[in-house]
Parts: C-alpha cells; sequence; structure tokens
C-alpha cells in the first residue's frame, strides 16, 4: 500500500463525507445534504489557516483529517494547529495508516510555525483514546461544547 496525504480537492467531498459517516457516532451527527458539505468544503478550502487533508491510496481516499492554524496571544503569541475530524477507512483501520496521517499533520503543523498541536476526541471513542495516548499526546484539558 502506497499511501500519500494531500490538500483535499472538491471532488474528494463524497469520499470524505462518507468516511464521516462511516462509524456510530458519525452516522447519527452527520446530514444527508450535500449542500452543507459544498458551502464548507468552498469556505475551508479558501481560508489559509485551514487544511483539508485525504490520504489516497492508488486513486482511491481512504483518510481525512482537518487542520485549523489558529493565532493566540498566550504561550507569548503561538500558533496551535487543531487537528479535527480524523477518519480512516473503516476496513483499513489498525493498518498504521492513521499514525502516518497524524505524523504528517504533525509535521505540517511544525512547518507552519505551530507550537503546539491539539486535538479533541469524543469521550466515547476509547480506541481513539489509546491511539492519541500511544502518540504522545497527553489528556490535559477537560473540553465542553454548546451546540447552537
Amino acid at each position: 500500500m502506497t499511501v500519500h496525504f494531500r490538500r483535499a480537492r472538491g471532488g474528494d467531498l463524497p469520499a470524505i463525507v462518507a468516511l464521516l459517516t462511516d462509524d456510530r457516532l458519525g452516522a447519527a451527527r452527520e446530514a444527508a445534504s450535500a449542500a452543507g458539505y459544498a458551502h464548507a468544503f468552498a469556505r475551508i478550502d479558501a481560508d489559509p489557516n485551514q487544511l483539508l487533508v485525504v490520504a489516497e491510496d492508488e486513486g482511491q481516499v481512504i483518510g481525512t483529517l482537518q487542520l485549523t492554524f489558529t493565532q493566540g496571544l498566550s504561550r507569548g503569541g503561538a500558533i496551535r494547529g487543531q487537528i479535527e475530524a480524523v477518519r480512516i477507512a473503516g476496513h483499513l483501520r489498525g493498518q498504521g495508516i492513521g499514525q502516518r496521517m497524524i505524523e504528517w499533520a504533525i509535521a505540517a503543523c511544525r512547518s507552519h510555525g505551530c507550537a503546539m498541536v491539539q486535538l479533541t476526541t469524543d469521550k466515547t471513542r476509547v480506541d481513539a483514546h489509546r491511539f492519541y495516548d500511544r502518540l504522545g499526546f497527553e489528556q490535559s484539558h477537560l473540553g465542553y461544547k454548546l451546540i447552537l
């Protein structure tokens, strides 16, 4: 398997949405309307502080994640890299692709001048918690959300 990582293109959108819905949580919370995804993709793609990434093998999208670069005042004006929406195709999980994708994302954050990389994951994703722990991430905060 020869996996490479690249900026997502508009034609990748159906595959990305399929990855987002490819588990119990995603299937319950993702929308059925393609219009919302197309609008979001256009805004992400136009924003220099956003990077939507796909993992590709032999022309097939097999993974995705989104990077957001946030300039802050804290930590001496540090830039943070936020990793979101990490997904690997269900039939390929456990083969090291996710690790390679996160390592690629961390390198991208370094090259963007980030002082830290952060992410959140759902409390029920116990396998993901072990995965991020193994990669050196620390559970340092308690997160809150307010759905609007």
